[in-house]
C-alpha cells in the first residue's frame, strides 16, 4: 500500500494511491470530460476515489459515491475524502459492480463514470500481482457488465462517462447500445500530432437519441515537445 500523500497541482486535492490504481494521465483526464451540471455521481470500479475526488473539487453541487471491491483500496478512498474536507459529500462502498441491483435503486444517479480494466482477461500475459492483474483485465467485470450496470444506474437522460482503449472502440460502441445508452460525444487522445490515437473518452446518454459528436482531438504534448495548453490548463498549470 503506498504511505505518500501526493497534491496533484499546488493547492489541489491532496491525496493517497492504493497500490493497485495508481494515479494515471486517464483519470485525470477523464475528470474533466465528465465534468458538467450532474448532482448526484458514481465511479464503478472507483479504486482510491481519486475521479471522485477530481469531480466533486470541482463541483460544489455534486455528490459521489465511489463502488469498490477491493476492502483496501475503499478505505483509501475513504481517507482521501476526509483529508479534503468532502466526507460529507462523498460515500466510498465496497462491491460489486455485477450486483448494482442488489445495492441502488434503478436511476438513483445522472452521471455514471468508470476507468475499467482495458483488456479481455486472457488477452495477454498477466500481471504477476493479482491486485493489477484485476485492474488490467475483465477479470471481476466485463464490458458488457458495465454498460449494462451503468444503464440500470442511470435515469433517461443521464450520462455515463469512461476512457477506454482505441482499439476496442467497435466493442465499446456496440456494448453501450446494447445497453441503451446511446453514444453521444467522443474525445480521442493522442501523445502528440504524429501519433496515432492512444486513449479513447465516451459518454453515452440512457435512452438518447441518435447522433454522435466527435470533440476536437486532445494532444498531450505540441509540436516542440511540451505540454499542450490543453493539457496545462487540465492539470492547472496555464
Amino acid at each position: 500500500m503506498n504511505t505518500e500523500t501526493m497534491e496533484l497541482w499546488p493547492g489541489g486535492p491532496r491525496f493517497r494511491q492504493a497500490a493497485q490504481a495508481p494515479l494515471g494521465t486517464d483519470s485525470v483526464l477523464l475528470a474533466d470530460f465528465a465534468a458538467g451540471k450532474a448532482t448526484r455521481g458514481i465511479d464503478l470500479g472507483c479504486g482510491s476515489g481519486i475521479l471522485s475526488l477530481l469531480l466533486l473539487w470541482g463541483n460544489d453541487k455534486l455528490s459521489m459515491t465511489g463502488l469498490e471491491i477491493a476492502e483496501d483500496a475503499v478505505l483509501i478512498a475513504r481517507e482521501n475524502l476526509a483529508q479534503n474536507g468532502l466526507a460529507a459529500r462523498g460515500q466510498m462502498l465496497q462491491g460489486d459492480i455485477r450486483r448494482v441491483r442488489e445495492l441502488f435503486r434503478t436511476g438513483s444517479f445522472d452521471l455514471v463514470i468508470a476507468n475499467p480494466p482495458y483488456f479481455p482477461q486472457g488477452s495477454g500475459a498477466s500481471a504477476p500481482d493479482a491486485l493489477r492483474a484485476a485492474a488490467r483485465e475483465e477479470r471481476s467485470c466485463t464490458l458488457e457488465e458495465l454498460c449494462a450496470a451503468a444503464a440500470y444506474l442511470l435515469p433517461t437522460g443521464g450520462r455515463f462517462c469512461l476512457v477506454y482503449r482505441p482499439e476496442r472502440l467497435s466493442e465499446l460502441l456496440c456494448a453501450m447500445t446494447e445497453a441503451g445508452l446511446e453514444p453521444k460525444r467522443l474525445l480521442l487522445c493522442c501523445h502528440r500530432a504524429s501519433s496515432a490515437p492512444n486513449l479513447v473518452f465516451a459518454e453515452g446518454r440512457r435512452g438518447g437519441k441518435p447522433g454522435l459528436k466527435f470533440e476536437p482531438i486532445l494532444f498531450l504534448t505540441d509540436s516542440a515537445g511540451n505540454e499542450s495548453a490543453e493539457i496545462r490548463r487540465i492539470y492547472h498549470r496555464a
